[in-house]
């Protein structure tokens, strides 16, 4: 009886773990997990970034190596750095994804002047089918000078 139970408790976390899949929404979502390091030097340091990031159809990610579908934009200049994802699924093959992915910004200046600056950066992505996600915000990185 008891295995019987424990068989009937195993099968519902499976099950609700499938439904939790299939209901993630074909725009993908992604949320911001880090970037380290928080102090860099600028023109010296990198930036690396993690963010977890949730796909209902599988569409996120390009094979074409001029397309770029990753966007860091800067808190105080506005500009935007481009990147691109690789292909994560297969084309055509409409199924949920999740996972992290990493990206590195190469490096970061100051913008205003002074020896010193904090910046934080925006962050989203753009599926196959030009469905963009929510944005996020980094934590705070201090720029200084070199």
């Amino acid at each position: 009886m008891k295995n019987a139970i424990w068989i009937a408790v195993v099968m519902a976390c499976i099950l609700s773990a499938c439904d939790k899949l299939t209901e993630i929404s074909e725009v993908p979502e992604i949320a911001f997990e880090s970037v380290v390091p928080n102090v860099v030097t600028e023109y010296q340091d990198s930036l690396y970034f993690t963010l977890s990031y949730r796909d209902g159809n599988g569409d996120l990610g390009q094979n074409n190596t001029d397309d770029n579908n990753l966007f860091i934009q800067d808190s105080r200049n506005q500009v935007t750095f481009g990147f691109r994802i690789q292909q994560l699924a297969p084309n055509n093959s409409d199924i949920a994804i999740q996972g992290n992915l990493n990206v590195t910004l190469p490096n970061a200046a100051i913008v205003n002047g002074g020896a010193s600056e904090s910046v934080s950066y925006t962050i989203w992505v753009v599926d196959r089918a030009g469905n963009e996600s929510n944005r996020v915000n980094s934590s705070t990185v201090t720029v200084n000078a070199e």
